[in-house]
C-alpha cells in the first residue's frame, strides 16, 4: 500500500489527525489550558497537607486534640553544658556561671521565652557532667528557623568564655537553620540541572536543536499546567513540597519519553519515503496508541498511593497521576499539531558530527548483536537472565524500614550532628522524648493530677525512661502534655521498646483507670511507629490495585493473556532488583562509597512502597512501546522470532534515549546530601537501567521467542473482552495478507 488514503481507528489515531488537520487551533488549545491552569490555580492558593492529617494511629489523634485545642507549641531548644574533660561538674561554680550566663544571654536577645534552669528542672546528668538550659522559641515553630540566628551567636559568646566546657545549641529551631544552610539549595539545584541533562542527551539523539527542544517543551508546559491543577485540587486533596518534586520527577521523566516515542516513529516514517502526512499518521496510530496505553496504565500505578490512608503519599499519587494525564494528552493532541507545523523544519539546528550516527532505520547494532545470541539460544537466556535478577534481588529478602535518625540522615556533614549524639549520649532520649497528650473534661480534677503523677513515676519505675518526665498543663483547654525520654535514645529499636512499654503497661495502669481521658502518644519515635505500621498495612492493597489493574490493562491493549501475564512478571523481576541494590548499597554499604554514600543499616520507610508504585508504572513506558511494536510487526506476517528482533532493535534507540535521561535525572537526586534522597535516586536510576537494559534487551524477546505464538494466546471464555487492539495502521498491516499464505495461523 502507497501513500494513498490511510485510514486508522481509535483514539489516539483520530486526536493526532485533528490536531494535525486544525494546527494552529490545537496548539492555542493547549497554550490556553496551561496559562489557565496557571492563573486559577495561583489565585486560588494551595492548602497545604495538616500536621494532623500527616499519620494514622495514636499521632494523628494526638496531633488532632491539639488542633482543636488551638494549641500552637513553640519550638523547644536546648543547650547542652558540659564538661570537655571531665574535671568540672554541674555542682561547681564555674559550671553554674556558665549556665546563668547562657540563661542570661539566650534571654537578651529577646526571641526567646520559658527559659528554664537544669538546677530547676533536673537535667542534669547521671555523671554530673552535663546538664541542659531549655527555652521556646518565640511566634511560630513553623519559622523559628529563621529568627534562630541571634540566640545562636548569644550561645557562641558564652562558649568564647568558658574554654573548659562544651556549649552547644541544639532544637527545632537551630537544626532547622543548619538544615536550610547545608541543604536548602540541594532540590534546587537538582531541579535546575534535570533540564538542561535532559536536553543535552536530547540532543545526542536527535542530532538537531528543534527536535530536542520539544520533548523538553512539552515536559515542562505538562509540569507548568499541572502545578496550576495541583493548587486547585489541593482544596479537595490537600498537597505538600514533596508531591511537587515527585511531579516534576514524573513530570519530566514521561513528558520526554511520550514526545520521543511519537517524534522518533514520525522522523522514522519519513526517511522510509513517506511524505509527512502518512508518517503523521502512521506515528499517531502506533506510538500514540502507546502513549495512551502507556499513560494510563502509569496514572492507574500512581493511584496506588491514593490507598495508602497517609496524606503525603495520597498528594504525591494525586499529582504523578495529573502530571502523567497532561503529558499523555499533550503528547496525542498538541505534538502532532506542532510536527505538523513545523514539517521538515524540526531538523533545524543540526549538530554536524551527530548526522550520520541519528539518520537511518537500520536499528541498533549493538542490539542487533545481543539480539542474535539471545534468540539463537532462547532458553539460556532466560535462565542466565533471571538467574542474574534473581540474585540481584536477594538481598532485598533481609530489607530493614525505618525513618532515619539525624546522624543516619546527615553522617557527620552536619556539626549538630554531634550535637546530637552527645545529648543522646548524656540524655537518653532527650532530643526526642515521647509526648503524652492528655485531654480530660477536667484537667485540674485530683482524679486526673494523680493518674498523671501516677504516669510520671512509673514511666521511670517501669525502665521505659530514666527521667526527668515533665508535665506542662494547658488548664483552658484542659489539655497537658507529658514530656518522657525514652530508654533507647536515638537507637530506633530499644527506644520503640520503650515506647510499647508506655502504651501497653503504663498508660493502661494510669491514665486508662480514668473515665473521659483520652492520652495518646506522639513524638518521634512514636510517629515512625505508626507511621512504619500504617505503612506496612497498607502494602497488600496497594500491591493488590496496581498489579490486577495493569494486568487488566495489558490484557485488554493486547487481547493476550500471556502478554498480560509476562508484562507483570518481568516488571515484578524489575522492582525486586531495584530492592535488592537498595539493601546491599545503602543497609550493607557494599560499595556505598561509589555513589558517594554509607550503609546506614535500614531503607527509609517511604521508600519500599514508593518505589514500587513509581517503577511499576515507569517501567510500563518501554514496555508497551516494545510489545507494540513486535506485536504490530508480527501482525505484518513476520515470524515471531523476526517480529521480536525488529521489534527491539527498531526501539533500542528510543528507549535507550529515554532511559538515558531518566536515570541521569534520577542520578541528580542521587547527589544530594541526605541519604533518604540518594536512597530514592540511586534506586530509581538503577532500576530504570535494569529495566531498559535486562529486561527489555534480554529477558522480554528471549521470553517471546520461547513463547512463540502462545504470546498471543487468549482463552475463548475472554473473547467478550472489548477489543482495543485497533489503533494500528491498515497501511502497515496490510502486507501482512499477502505475506500470511503460508505458516502458521496468526492469532491477534
Amino acid at each position: 500500500m502507497a501513500n494513498g488514503d490511510t485510514r486508522v481507528r481509535g483514539l489516539a489515531a483520530r486526536a493526532g489527525g485533528w490536531s494535525a488537520r486544525h494546527r494552529w487551533a490545537a496548539v492555542g488549545i493547549w497554550v490556553l489550558f496551561v496559562v489557565l491552569a496557571m492563573g486559577i490555580g495561583s489565585a486560588a492558593g494551595t492548602v497545604e497537607v495538616k500536621d494532623s492529617d500527616q499519620l494514622g494511629g495514636e499521632t494523628h489523634t494526638a496531633a488532632k486534640i491539639i488542633e482543636d485545642a488551638g494549641i500552637e507549641e513553640p519550638a523547644g531548644e536546648s543547650v547542652l553544658v558540659q564538661a570537655k574533660d571531665g574535671s568540672v561538674k554541674a555542682t561547681d561554680a564555674e559550671f553554674r556561671s556558665a549556665v546563668a550566663a547562657i540563661m542570661t544571654a539566650v534571654q537578651g536577645t529577646g526571641k526567646v521565652t520559658d527559659v528554664t534552669s537544669p538546677y530547676d528542672t533536673k537535667t542534669i546528668s547521671r555523671d554530673g557532667r552535663s546538664a541542659l538550659v531549655q527555652f521556646d522559641m518565640r511566634g511560630d515553630s513553623d519559622t523559628a528557623g529563621d529568627r534562630v540566628e541571634p540566640v545562636l551567636k548569644a550561645v557562641d559568646g558564652v562558649q568564647k568564655e568558658h574554654s573548659s566546657l562544651r556549649i552547644e545549641e541544639i532544637g527545632g529551631a537551630s537544626m532547622m537553620k543548619q538544615y536550610d544552610d547545608a541543604f536548602g539549595d540541594d532540590f534546587q539545584q537538582a531541579e535546575y540541572s534535570a533540564v538542561p541533562v535532559a536536553l543535552g542527551i536530547l540532543l545526542i539523539a536527535f542530532g538537531a536543536l528543534v527536535a530536542a527542544l520539544l520533548p523538553v517543551a512539552l515536559a515542562l508546559t505538562a509540569i507548568m499546567a499541572t502545578t496550576g491543577l495541583m493548587a486547585i485540587v489541593s482544596h479537595f486533596q490537600p498537597m505538600d513540597d514533596t508531591a511537587s518534586s515527585v511531579m516534576l520527577l514524573v513530570g519530566l521523566a514521561v513528558g520526554v519519553d511520550y514526545c520521543l516515542f511519537y517524534l522518533r516513529r514520525e522522523r522514522e516514517e519519513r526517511e522510509a519515503g513517506r511524505d509527512p502526512e502518512t508518517a503523521l499518521r502512521i506515528a499517531a496510530a502506533t506510538s500514540g496508541r502507546a502513549v495512551i496505553v502507556s499513560g494510563v496504565t502509569v496514572c492507574v500505578a500512581m493511584a496506588g498511593m491514593l490507598f495508602t490512608g497517609l496524606a503525603t503519599f495520597e498528594a504525591m499519587g494525586l499529582a504523578s497521576l495529573m502530571v502523567v494525564a497532561v503529558a499523555m494528552v499533550g503528547s496525542v493532541t498538541v505534538l502532532p499539531a506542532l510536527l505538523s507545523l513545523l514539517g521538515q523544519r524540526v531538523e533545524k539546528g543540526r549538530i554536524p558530527f551527530l548526522r550520520r550516527r541519528t539518520s537511518g532505520n537500520n536499528g541498533s547494532r549493538f542490539w542487533s548483536a545481543v539480539l542474535k545470541g539471545v534468540l539463537a539460544r532462547p532458553a539460556v537466556s532466560v535462565v542466565v537472565a533471571a538467574g542474574v535478577l534473581l540474585a540481584i534481588a536477594a538481598p532485598a529478602l533481609g530489607m530493614k524500614t525505618q525513618n532515619l535518625t539525624l546522624d543516619q540522615e546527615f553522617g557527620d556533614s552536619l556539626p549538630i550532628v554531634q550535637t546530637y549524639d552527645r545529648v543522646n549520649e548524656a540524655f537518653p532520649g532527650g532530643t526526642g522524648p515521647a509526648t503524652v497528650v492528655v485531654k480530660a473534661d477536667d484537667i485540674g480534677s485530683s482524679a486526673v493530677r494523680g493518674a498523671l503523677q501516677q504516669f510520671k513515676e512509673q514511666a521511670v519505675s517501669s525502665g521505659a525512661s530514666h527521667g526527668p518526665v515533665e508535665i506542662k498543663l494547658h488548664a483552658a483547654q484542659n489539655v497537658a502534655f507529658v514530656y518522657v525520654p525514652l530508654v533507647g535514645g536515638s537507637d530506633q529499636d530499644k527506644a520503640g521498646a520503650s515506647l510499647d512499654k508506655l502504651r501497653d503497661e503504663v498508660r493502661p495502669a494510669t491514665l486508662g483507670k480514668v473515665d473521659g481521658v483520652q492520652a495518646p502518644i506522639t513524638g518521634e519515635v512514636a510517629g515512625n511507629k505508626d507511621f512504619n505500621d500504617q505503612l506496612i498495612g497498607s502494602v497488600a492493597p496497594v500491591f493488590a490495585f496496581v498489579v490486577v489493574f495493569a494486568f487488566l490493562l495489558m490484557l485488554l491493549s493486547f487481547r493476550s493473556l500471556t502478554i498480560a501475564i509476562t508484562s507483570i512478571v518481568l516488571n515484578l523481576l524489575s522492582v525486586g532488583a531495584a530492592y535488592g541494590i537498595l539493601v546491599a548499597v545503602f543497609q550493607h554499604g557494599w560499595g556505598a562509597s561509589l555513589v558517594g554514600a554509607e550503609g546506614v543499616g535500614a531503607i527509609i520507610t517511604w521508600l519500599p512502597l514508593f518505589l514500587f508504585v513509581i517503577l511499576f508504572g515507569l517501567s510500563m513506558d518501554y514496555h508497551v512501546f516494545v510489545v507494540s511494536r513486535i506485536r504490530e510487526a508480527r501482525l505484518r506476517g513476520l515470524s515471531t522470532n523476526e517480529a521480536v528482533k525488529h521489534g527491539v532493535v527498531t526501539t533500542a534507540g528510543v528507549v535507550t534515549s529515554a532511559a538515558v535521561i531518566m536515570v541521569a535525572v534520577f542520578a541528580i537526586f542521587g547527589t544530594l546530601s541526605m541519604q533518604s534522597m540518594k536512597q530514592m535516586g540511586v534506586g530509581l536510576a538503577a532500576a530504570v537501567l535494569i529495566d531498559a537494559t535486562i529486561i527489555r534487551g534480554v529477558l522480554l524477546p528471549a521470553v517471546m521467542a520461547l513463547l512463540g505464538e502462545r504470546n498471543w494466546y487468549l482463552p475463548k471464555w475472554l473473547g467478550w473482552l472489548p477489543d482495543m487492539t485497533h489503533d494500528e495502521s491498515p497501511e502497515a498491516i496490510a502486507p501482512a495478507a499477502a505475506q500470511h499464505g503460508e505458516g502458521e495461523p496468526l492469532r491477534v
